[in-house]
């Protein structure tokens, strides 16, 4: 195994697989970090160029862009409070606050120091347990993946800030979301009103870029109206970092790292989930295990780690899917099993065996393109600083437009667009009262899943006790009962201990 993968880099090496590597991971890092232009709609632009290349270079070049993307929607999370992609919604969370604190540098490259580490150590495990890790998807029916939705939704619990009620309500509106159009099992219209606008139903993206973004560019405006904001100078934030303290910050929570990337990976192998839901698992495992909870959300970099390092883990787990039974885990793994099947490899368990050439030059790809991501990142890092220096009368107005772009160019509708717009609102409002938004994207990832999962297992079987008597399905339940338990535990504790700071001294 070692020497076939030694003879993948050494392949990968040569120019004519190195420069479309290059030029993919490249790719992926400005798609990623555009706001509105996911990794899906890099790696389609990107697919035609690849038809005259042999496999290796097209599904060389597809790789880096995976990787560069993942990686790059931190960039843009981290500077302006806007994911690049959707997979990289929580590291607005403590990335954005780091960068209004005066540390836009530290922001960025603890994303990139921690994608880079995650997924290498991701690698590690796709070259020795793609098979094993394969085997646990395979058992997973519609039972188990119900459990294992309900175990990500039982998080909304560990992710709200201050009030626990509109976290819950928050939660409670990205699930209403998902329900109005037609169902998707039956295509059945319901909540409607009779209008072809809402049959349609309201597409993940636009509904993402909408709550974050115009809701977080609407603040920015409200606030560029008040005088005694707008008479300060702006000044230029540091655009320099120590690389080795921010290595050395990663490495010294190893446990945080490991466990993130575990998360990633497992949740990568398992189909239709996403690097959405992994980052979200793993922002709400490092909340749950940290000592000081109550400063997630206020730039603690452990929320960027625990993010970054699962969202590019992510990447590795998904290729495990394809590579071993030809089952695409998400969008991009889908155009990559179409791009397979152009040169003529049928992916799935022989695909090693029949090919490992191309197999092994894929994991020789999939690593050298976290080392080519930095360095592109270190040769371009002061382009990507300036973003916080622009003016806002500026920055916005171009944000806009490319968020608008995004939007329409998923469908080519202006109904789309209309999501977008509609979703702004409501997200400024939400910010306005307070509500996090975090609770209120998770129900919206999770819940077409939860229920095209729950139809799928009543129409197998109607026995609702095989909810609790398979045993993957029933250990993610229990798992969803502790993980509820426990946050409610932690909110409390987290309230107690700001009941104290806040009383007041009284001297005698």
């Amino acid at each position: 195994m070692f020497e076939l993968l030694a003879a993948g880099i050494v392949n990968v090496l040569h120019l004519k697989y190195l420069v479309p590597l290059s030029i993919g991971t490249l790719a992926g890092l400005i798609g990623g970090a555009l706001p509105g232009v996911t990794i899906t709609m890099t790696i389609i632009m990107v697919l035609p160029f690849t038809f005259g290349l042999d496999p290796l270079q097209g599904l060389a070049a597809m790789t880096g862009v995976y990787v560069g993307g993942s990686a790059g929607g931190a960039i843009t999370a981290a500077l302006i409070g806007i994911p690049g992609t959707p997979s990289a919604v929580t590291t607005t969370f403590d990335g954005f606050p780091m960068t209004q604190k005066g540390q836009p540098g530290r922001a960025v490259w603890l994303g990139i120091w921690s994608s880079f580490l995650g997924g290498l150590l991701s690698g590690v495990f796709l070259i020795g347990a793609t098979g094993p890790l394969a085997a646990i998807a395979l058992e997973f029916g519609p039972w188990e993946y119900f459990s294992l939705f309900v175990f990500a939704l039982s998080m909304v619990a560990g992710l709200t800030e201050g009030s626990l009620i509109k976290g819950l309500l928050s939660g409670a509106i990205g699930l209403v979301i998902t329900i109005i159009g037609s169902d998707p099992i039956m295509s059945v219209p319901r909540f409607t009103l009779g209008s072809d606008f809402l049959r349609n139903g309201f597409p993940f993206l636009p509904v993402l870029i909408g709550i974050f973004a115009f809701a977080q560019l609407m603040t920015d405006i409200e606030k560029m109206g008040q005088p005694e904001k707008s008479s300060r100078p702006v000044t230029a934030p540091p655009l320099t970092v120590s690389h080795l303290k921010v290595i050395w910050e990663i490495l010294t929570k190893p446990f945080l790292l490991v466990w993130s990337t575990l998360v990633g990976i497992l949740i990568g192998v398992l189909p239709a989930i996403g690097g959405s839901a992994a980052t979200v698992m793993a922002y709400d495992q490092a909340k749950k295990f940290s000592r000081h909870p109550e400063r997630f959300g206020k730039g603690n970099p452990e929320g960027i780690i625990a993010s970054e390092a699962s969202c590019n883990a992510n990447v590795g787990g998904s290729l495990v899917t394809i590579m071993a039974f030809g089952i695409p885990g998400d969008a991009v793994t889908a155009v990559m099993l179409g791009a397979m099947t152009i040169h003529g490899i049928q992916s799935g368990p022989l695909f090693i065996t029949q090919h490992p050439d191309v197999a092994y030059g894929i994991y020789a790809a999939y690593l050298l393109a976290h080392p080519l991501m930095v360095l592109i990142c270190l040769l371009g890092t002061g382009f990507f600083m300036r973003v916080v220096t622009v003016n806002k009368s500026i920055l916005i107005p171009i944000v806009m437009v490319l968020c608008v772009i995004g939007a329409y160019a998923l469908n080519n509708i202006m109904d789309d667009v209309y999501v977008l717009l509609l979703f702004g609102l409501i997200g400024y409002a939400l910010v306005k009262f307070r509500f996090p938004l975090a609770p209120l994207i998770l129900g919206l990832i999770l819940g077409d899943q939860i229920e095209i999962n729950l139809v799928r297992a009543i129409m197998t079987d109607p026995d609702p006790r095989l909810f609790f008597t398979r045993p993957i399905s029933g250990a993610m339940l229990v798992l969803s009962v502790g993980s509820v338990i426990f946050a409610l535990w932690q909110h409390h504790r987290s309230q107690k201990r700001a009941s104290r700071t806040d009383e007041p001294d009284v001297d005698f």
